[in-house]
């Protein structure tokens, strides 16, 4: 199976394009809010009314068009080819910032406020088709590292805005630098746009709705009708935006209050929590073997958890001095710095947390209804970071609370949100812990799974070697398995969750228990018809020796009853691992040890004869028990 890094896919037409485009205007948004946020702050003659209102005008301003316009984005991401949607919009985006150039160049706020609005708009009509790109133009296994590349280049684009603003407010004369920088920005982003290649219409047919408020109750409802997985998946989403707007917007006061730093210092901390996401983002892929793996969602909340509770029980540990300390004194101060890497901490894990929800929203939604249900997770988020700042005020305000303190609540009600996700769907724990298996007690490698068709029915035959054979098989493999199991082994305690939550086929022998054993096969012929990935262990037991037992005539019956191609499997290496059954077994004997999943040739079904089955997976195991 290749391993290619995700950064290949930023030499390729079909990514590269639409990443540079997607990077420029998250990069513009956040030059052009930030610079009137300062020109508002420092530059503008305004009267002596209270300059924190004009602020949080802007907020609003820019927040309101995702509520909307996103269901108008999510109709035009399905109706019209996805390149061109973007062109038209990216070309808007030039005339949008010659509004607020002119704003800036005659001092005219009124302009620079129909300007931010406008980006808002651009903001609300790119996001469906952003997302909804992205299954059009990568394969399966690309997705997770493609998403992970669009949320480091977001995030970090949006550190460059932020960054950028100040840089440019501080020249003396700020008005003409800012106007170029905004629509220049806008112009290179518009030129990349152009090499985007063809993205086709999935609805053409589609006919448009522009009763803003019906269809973005309508797109609301169809996102959050999704099934459990997809819907609770938007709430996940929107919970991080929740999460990350508090802490993005507390960090200049915090900076300035409690770490008793300059504006260096605030760059510090908003540089170290983009950088933190960017790196988690990336990290996504190669922890997720290349497949949407949600398991790592688990993880990811479990990390804001502890990082927020740390960055709040640090708090106050940095002393006060004559001076506002700078970046660089923070640095060589070693009270700072658990409260720095808890930022970090908090920036890797929320990359965890997003990335692989973003790859699920993508992955499970229908391809007609992709940019309408990215529509809705863009309403809610809106919804959750108004929301947010409400909780902010009454918490800040009237509950009188600090801003460590505020830290705390967040970081208590993130495990009150995420074990209410985590209860409705389950999966996502049952994968956390099949990933946290295949991650920590053994080393797991595979050979040829790519032999595993990515659709259809097909039936995977495999040697028994331990009680987690299950786990690691399904934590490999990309597409969903229904595993046929021993229903003692199905019972045992904790396991029996997960085996529960996946869908597996308790059995028993004929002899054993006959209405158990009938319904098996009854199942095993279900899920095949329906195209399903179904294993069986042909052994019938777990093996007393490490050597492969004879293979039982159940495969017969399968078969017969439904003919699909059967693909041999090979588990190499857990043989002495504390889940087998070898006597001198011990938990640290075998503990990170190598396992090796081989997958061999279809056989088709004349051929799949137990004997001949047995020989093809003892010849792909080898001489590794």
């Amino acid at each position: 199976m290749s391993h290619t890094s995700q950064f290949t896919l930023l030499g390729k037409r079909r990514f590269l394009p639409f990443f540079i485009t997607q990077s420029l205007g998250a990069f513009n948004d956040n030059l052009f809010k930030q610079s009137l946020i300062l020109a508002i702050l420092f530059k503008l003659s305004l009267g002596d009314g209270d300059r924190s209102i004009w602020v949080n005008l802007c907020a609003l301003l820019f927040i309101l068009p995702f509520f909307l316009f996103s269901a108008l984005g999510g109709q035009f991401g399905e109706k019209f080819a996805k390149d061109a949607l973007i062109r038209a919009i990216k070309l808007a985006e030039i005339g949008i910032m010659a509004i607020g150039a002119l704003g800036f160049i005659t001092n005219h706020l009124a302009l620079m406020l129909v300007a931010l609005f406008g980006m808002g708009t651009h903001s609300a009509l790119f996001g469906p088709v952003k997302y909804s790109i992205l299954p059009q133009a990568l394969r399966e296994e690309e997705l997770v590292g493609g998403n992970g590349l669009v949320e480091m280049g977001t995030f970090l684009a949006i550190l460059a805005g932020t960054i950028g603003a100040g840089v440019m407010m501080s020249s003396a004369s700020y008005a003409t630098v800012v106007a170029g920088g905004v629509v220049g920005t806008a112009v290179l982003g518009y030129l990349a746009s152009r090499w985007i290649p063809r993205a086709a219409a999935v609805s053409p047919q589609m006919r448009l709705d522009w009763n803003i408020f019906k269809q973005s109750w309508a797109i609301l409802r169809m996102g959050l009708g999704q099934t459990p997985a997809v819907s609770r998946s938007i709430v996940g989403n929107s919970w991080f935006w929740f999460v990350g707007a508090i802490y993005l917007t507390q960090i200049p006061a915090y900076a300035k209050d409690w770490l008793h730093g300059d504006g260096t210092v605030v760059t510090l901390v908003l540089t170290l929590f983009s950088v933190g996401i960017a790196l988690g983002s990336l990290l996504c892929e190669r922890l997720s073997g290349r497949k949407v793996e949600i398991g790592l969602v688990p993880f990811g909340s479990f990390g804001l958890t502890l990082f927020g509770l740390l960055w709040w029980w640090h708090s106050g540990d940095v002393p006060a001095a004559a001076l506002p300390h700078d970046w660089l004194a923070l640095l060589g101060m070693s009270q700072a710095w658990w409260i720095l890497v808890s930022i970090v901490g908090l920036g890797v894990f929320g990359g965890f947390y997003i990335v692989p929800l973003y790859a699920l929203i993508q992955a499970r939604t229908a391809e007609d209804q992709r940019a309408r249900v990215i529509a809705a997770n863009n309403i809610l988020n809106a919804l959750f970071m108004v929301v947010s700042a409400i909780l902010t005020i009454v918490l800040l305000g009237l509950a009188e609370l600090t801003i460590p303190q505020l830290f705390l609540v967040v970081s208590l009600l993130n495990i009150a949100v995420n074990a209410y996700i985590f209860r409705i769907v389950p999966e996502f724990t049952m994968r956390f812990l099949i990933w946290l298996l295949s991650h920590s007690m053994y080393r797991v490698e595979h050979r040829d799974l790519e032999r595993i068709p990515d659709e259809g029915a097909a039936l995977l035959v495999c040697n028994h070697v331990s009680f987690v054979d299950a786990l690691l098989l399904g934590g490999a493999i990309r597409r969903p398995i229904r595993f046929v199991m021993y229903y003692k082994i199905y019972n045992l305690p904790v396991l029996n969750f997960v085996f529960r939550t996946a869908g597996a086929i308790p059995i028993a022998g004929r002899g054993e228990d006959e209405a158990i054993y009938e319904r098996a096969f009854a199942r095993i012929a279900e899920y095949l018809a329906a195209g399903e990935l179904v294993c069986i262990f042909p052994e019938g037991k777990l093996t007393g020796d490490g050597e492969i037992d004879v293979f039982k005539g159940g495969v017969n019956r399968i078969l017969s009853e439904t003919p699909v191609p059967v693909i041999p499997l090979a588990l190499q290496g857990l043989w002495g691992s504390f889940f087998s059954r070898d006597p001198g077994k011990g938990f640290f004997k075998r503990l990170w040890s190598r396992v090796t999943i081989v997958a061999g040739t279809a056989i088709p079904v004349e051929a799949a004869q137990p004997d001949a089955l047995r020989e093809q997976v003892s010849r792909l195991r080898g001489d590794l028990r």
